[in-house]
C-alpha cells in the first residue's frame, strides 16, 4: 500500500525516488501549480529534485517554499492547485517521504490516494516545448500573518521552545516572538540531523523540566521533525498529554463538535459532541471537512479549520501561550477529568498480517476491544514496522485488564 496514515513514507530507498518522480508527473494531471516545501533531512534534495522533475515534465510550473513547516506548505496551497511537503514527519532520519494537500490545506481523502496510486503507475510526459518553470515562493510570511490576526498573548510570557532542529526552526521561534513571548530556544536550527529523537512524546523530553527551571519559562511548546505536531510542558514542569492538551483546546475555544482518533481518551466525551476516525491525521482533516469545528489526535497534530484543515505545530505553540497568558494552566488541567492510559509499542514486521489474523480489515485501523469501564486498541502502525497498543480504563487495574486482553489477542494471532 503507497499510502500510510500520514502520506508516503518509508526508508529513504532507489525505491522512494522513483515513487517521487513518479508523484510528481502524476499530480500534473490535478492542476498546473505545486507548492513544494521540505524539513530538514539530507535527503530532502534529491527526493525533492525527483518530484519536481515529475511535475516540471508533465508541464506544471512548482513553487518552491524551501525549508518551512508542514503546515505552512499546507496554508500556501491555497495559492496552487496542490501542494506537497517532503518530510518523514517525526520518523528517524533515514526515513523520508511525501504529505499531498488540497488547496484548502486539507490532506488528501482516501478517494483521492487511491486515484493517484492509480495515476502514479500510468505517468505522462510532456515534449522539449511544453516544459514547466521553477520559481521560489515565500511561504512563511502569509502564514505567520495569518496566525498573528488569529492569537494574542496578553502579557509578556517566558516560554521555552525545542524545534528539535527541524523545520520547525524556520518559523516558531519568530512567530513566537511576534506574539511578545520571550522564547528560550532549544534545537532551534535546521539541521539534518535531529538533536532528540523527532516524536515529541515525554521519554524523549526529560531535559525540558530542567530548562524550564533554570530559565524561568512558565511554560514550554515543542516540536516533531515537520512541525505538524506540537505538545507542551505545564507551569508546574509536567509533560501534558496529548488527550488533556485536545480537552484545553477544546474548553478554551468553546468547541461543541470535536474531530478525533479511536485511540483518544472517553473523557473528552464528557466536554464535547466527539466524531471518531481511525488513527491518522488525514483522517480527522478529512471528517472535519464536513463536520466539527475543531480536531486533533493524541500524537499531539492539532487541527484548527478557521486556519486550515492541517495539522498546525506552530498555531498550536502559538494559541498554547495565549491560553496561558490568560489561565493557569495547571490548575485547570488538574480539574479535568483524568483517566489511566496505557500506551505500548512492539516491533513486528509482519505487523499487518499479525492485524489481519486477528481480524481487522484494515491493520491501520486496528481492532478495538471494549468494555464498559474501558477499551483497547490494536493497531499496525501505517509508518514503521510495529504493532501499537493503547489502552484505557477508568483505574489503573481495568487499563492493565485491557492491556492483556490486547497483546494475549496479538500473541494467538498467526501469519501465513
Amino acid at each position: 500500500m503507497l499510502f500510510g496514515s500520514s502520506g508516503i513514507r518509508r526508508r529513504f530507498d532507489h525505491e522512494l525516488i522513483r515513487i517521487a518522480l513518479q508523484t510528481g508527473s502524476a499530480l500534473g494531471s490535478w492542476g498546473d501549480t505545486l507548492i513544494l516545501g521540505t524539513d530538514t533531512r539530507t535527503t530532502n534534495g534529491i527526493l525533492s529534485g525527483a518530484l519536481i522533475s515529475g511535475f516540471l515534465s508533465s508541464g506544471g510550473d512548482v513553487k518552491t517554499a524551501g525549508i518551512v513547516p508542514t503546515p505552512v506548505v499546507a496554508y500556501a496551497t491555497r495559492t496552487a492547485s496542490t501542494g506537497c511537503m517532503v518530510t518523514a514527519s517525526h520518523n528517524p532520519e533515514e526515513y523520508n517521504g511525501l504529505k499531498l494537500f488540497n488547496p484548502d490545506g486539507s490532506s488528501f481523502t482516501r478517494a483521492q490516494q487511491e486515484i493517484l496510486t492509480r495515476q502514479i503507475e500510468t505517468y505522462t510526459w510532456s515534449d522539449w516545448a511544453h516544459q514547466g518553470g521553477q520559481s521560489f515562493y515565500d511561504a512563511i510570511t502569509p502564514y505567520t500573518d495569518s496566525v498573528l490576526d488569529k492569537v494574542q498573548v496578553n502579557h509578556e510570557l517566558k516560554v521555552v521552545l525545542d524545534c528539535g532542529c527541524g523545520a520547525g526552526s524556520t518559523v516558531s521561534p519568530c512567530l513566537l516572538s511576534s506574539l511578545g513571548t520571550i522564547p528560550v530556544c532549544l534545537n532551534c536550527h535546521p539541521a539534518g540531523h535531529f538533536a532528540r529523537p523527532s516524536e515529541p512524546v515525554e521519554s524523549n523530553l526529560q531535559f525540558i523540566p530542567g530548562m524550564m527551571k533554570t530559565s524561568g519559562a512558565k511554560v514550554a511548546v515543542v516540536h516533531d521533525g515537520d512541525a505538524d505536531r506540537m505538545m507542551a510542558f505545564d507551569e508546574k514542569y509536567r509533560y501534558i498529554d496529548g488527550d488533556h492538551l485536545l480537552m484545553l483546546f477544546t474548553s478554551y475555544l468553546g468547541v461543541k463538535k470535536v474531530v478525533t482518533t479511536v485511540d483518544a481518551s472517553m473523557a473528552i466525551e464528557e466536554m464535547a459532541e466527539v466524531r471518531r476516525t481511525p488513527v491518522g491525521d488525514s483522517f480527522v482533516s478529512e471528517e472535519l471537512l464536513s463536520w466539527g469545528e475543531f480536531g486533533g489526535e493524541p500524537s499531539g497534530a492539532w487541527i484548527f479549520p478557521r486556519q486550515s484543515y492541517c495539522p498546525d505545530g506552530p498555531y498550536a505553540a502559538a494559541l498554547f501561550c495565549e491560553i496561558a497568558s490568560e489561565w493557569n494552566v495547571a490548575d485547570t488541567l488538574d480539574a479535568m477529568p483524568h483517566y489511566p492510559v496505557l500506551r505500548e509499542s512492539v516491533n513486528r514486521p509482519d505487523s499487518r498480517e499479525v492485524l489481519l489474523a486477528i481480524g481487522a480489515d484494515n491493520p491501520t485501523d486496528g481492532v478495538r476491544l471494549s468494555s464498559e469501564d474501558g477499551w483497547c486498541l490494536v493497531r499496525a502502525s501505517g509508518t514503521e514496522p510495529k504493532i501499537r497498543f493503547t489502552v484505557e480504563g477508568r483505574t489503573i487495574q481495568k487499563a492493565k485488564e485491557m492491556m492483556e486482553r490486547g497483546q494475549e489477542l496479538v500473541r494467538k494471532g498467526k501469519t501465513a
